[in-house]
Parts: C-alpha cells; sequence; structure tokens
C-alpha cells in the first residue's frame, strides 16, 4: 500500500498510557512517544482488535522529533509483521543495540487483515529508562594574553635590583 493511499484508512485508540513522557495520536495510524529522558526499548506490547480489524504490521522509527505521514514512507529502524490470530498482549521484542538511546519513537500501523478501520486496544513500551542529565551551559571568556590597560598595578616594573 503507498503512502498516499493510507489517508483513508482510520485508527481506534482505545487505551493508552505513559510513566515518562507523552503519547500522542499525531495522524489516522501514526502514534508518536516523546520521552523527558532516554529509553532503552526492549520490547513492544501489542493488543489489537479483533477479526480483521487488528494491524497486519507495525513500523518503528526513533528519534524523529516531528513525524508525520509523508516521513513513514523512509526506511524505518524496525518492521514488524503481526500474526492474524492472536487472542492475548502480544509481545514483540525489538532489536535492543538499535533502540538502546530513543527520545522520540513513532510506532505506525500501515494496514490491517481487511477491516475498514484499524482497532489498537493497548501499546505497552518495556525497556529501560534514564533521566537526561540536563546541565546549564557555562559562558566563559578566557585572556590569551594579558591587557596592561585592565590591570591597577603596572605589569612591568622598570627598576632593577642589583645581585651581589
Amino acid at each position: 500500500m503507498g503512502c498516499n493511499a493510507l489517508m483513508n484508512r482510520k485508527m481506534v485508540l482505545l487505551e493508552k498510557f505513559s510513566n515518562h513522557g507523552t503519547i500522542v495520536w499525531i495522524e489516522l495510524n501514526l502514534l508518536r512517544a516523546i520521552f523527558t529522558g532516554s529509553v532503552k526499548l526492549k520490547s513492544v506490547a501489542l493488543l489489537g482488535g479483533e477479526n480483521d480489524s487488528h494491524p497486519k504490521s507495525m513500523k518503528l522509527f526513533k528519534n524523529i522529533p516531528n513525524m508525520d505521514l509523508d516521513q513513514t514512507c523512509k526506511q524505518p529502524d524496525q518492521v514488524f509483521e503481526l500474526p492474524q490470530t492472536y487472542t492475548d498482549v502480544l509481545q514483540i521484542p525489538t532489536k535492543t543495540a538499535r533502540f538502546s538511546s530513543v527520545h522520540h519513537l513513532s510506532i505506525f500501523f500501515p494496514d490491517n487483515y481487511g477491516a475498514e478501520t484499524t482497532k489498537v486496544y493497548y501499546i505497552g513500551l518495556k525497556g529501560d529508562y534514564k533521566q537526561a542529565q540536563r546541565q546549564e551551559v557555562l559562558i566563559t571568556n578566557y585572556e590569551l594574553a594579558a591587557n596592561p590597560a585592565d590591570h591597577k598595578n603596572k605589569l612591568y616594573d622598570t627598576s632593577s635590583h642589583m645581585i651581589s
């Protein structure tokens, strides 16, 4: 399915949550998670809708801050083909080396198994969270050579001393 054909699909989210950031449905089949720190993503838990309304595939994109549907044609960081029949929460392991320092995560569901609406009842993200270390920027000026006009005392003493 091409990127332009995705505009006709609908997405219904029935449950969402987040402890260390914000999760927002941006457009149709695109979910964007913004974390307040760095996350090492280990797996994604997913519970799709019944019959043909659950997602057929899922694409993960990391660290694209303002992702929209136009950018979903890019190469994703990881693609998952989801099974058609499952009744419990599906635990999907990610490539942890690729998702070791995630600040923005976009989850895209390009298609389902034939229904008009794609349904996702639950999305869970499992991994390690590390609080961002934010330090103030220190602006300092250093003199490479002293400017004699800046000093009260004379820098150069013209008197000399004899050593015997």
